[in-house]
């Protein structure tokens, strides 16, 4: 028996996406059955393995792999690199193979804007990126479709970095002290790989919506204990990060800071404006 032909997704895909398109895409695939998902992680000291499979009886099942070594910075190497599998619902064949850092850019910086559109305020100027890596570089592109009239601020421990993305895209500045941006900031996302806080919560105010992504695993965190506190939670899944995050598993579970319960609601499950796409 042969086996069926199968896609490779590459690069030259990035053509046919839209940053607006792709929120209402996700609006609509969160409106359908909720996806079975099982995650494995392996480490090795910083070095980590995920490996999430996800599958949504009746449209079918993928499997993504994520290696993340941070020491690859230094080697002028990507840190996080892996492979995507998409297989058919009804016989299992695999239908495509989906190049990991255009499904990674597209998935981690549209589920930000996916969240700011909803959340954050829409007449929202300035927007401070903290971490200037490709996640960092992904926001910036997300977030200016988002809010294109919006001014941006990047800061990075290695402000050589900071200033490199900046010079790539108008109304970017670099911001040179972490704790004056954030005060400027009406939007704040974080894409780092810090283990201990970057944010503190005695830098945020009122109206502030701060956008977390890069503690993926459970001994990361980038917003401290009064931050957590002083903010209303959303998540896109709890079964993906209550228990998997550091902000939420090590807070929520172990030292009582917050609970479970002081998640208000995952995504579309809370009276939010809608996303409507634009074209």
């Amino acid at each position: 028996m042969t086996q069926a032909p199968f896609q490779i997704i590459g690069p030259e895909a990035e053509a046919k996406l839209d940053w607006l398109k792709l929120g209402a895409a996700l609006e609509a695939g969160h409106r359908l059955p909720r996806a079975e998902i099982a995650d494995g992680f392996l480490y090795r000291g910083t070095d980590t393995l995920l490996n999430r499979a996800a599958w949504i009886d009746g449209l079918g099942l993928l499997v993504k792999s994520a290696t993340i070594f941070p020491e690859n910075d230094a080697q002028n190497l990507s840190a996080v690199n892996g492979g995507a599998a998409l297989y058919n619902d009804k016989n299992g064949l695999l239908e495509a193979l989906v190049d990991f850092h255009l499904l990674t850019k597209y998935k981690t910086a549209g589920d930000s804007l996916f969240a700011a559109m909803k959340l954050a305020r829409p007449d929202s100027k300035t927007i401070l990126i903290v971490g200037a890596g490709t996640v960092g570089r992904s926001l910036r592109e997300a977030y200016g479709a988002g809010f294109p009239d919006a001014r941006f601020l990047i800061w990075n421990r290695n402000t050589s970095r900071a200033d490199a993305l900046a010079r790539d895209f108008s109304n970017t500045d670099v911001a040179d002290n972490l704790a004056d941006a954030v005060q400027q900031a009406d939007i704040v996302t974080c894409a780092t790989m810090v283990t201990e806080p970057i944010l503190q919560g005695e830098w945020l105010r009122v109206g502030q919506h701060i956008d977390l992504i890069g503690a993926y695993r459970p001994d990361m965190r980038e917003a401290d204990d009064a931050a957590l506190q002083r903010a209303r939670i959303f998540v896109d899944s709890r079964a993906t990060t209550i228990e998997h995050i550091g902000e939420l598993k090590r807070l929520a579970l172990q030292q009582g800071v917050i609970t479970p319960a002081d998640v208000v609601a995952r995504l579309l499950r809370h009276r939010l404006r809608p996303i409507r796409a634009q074209g």
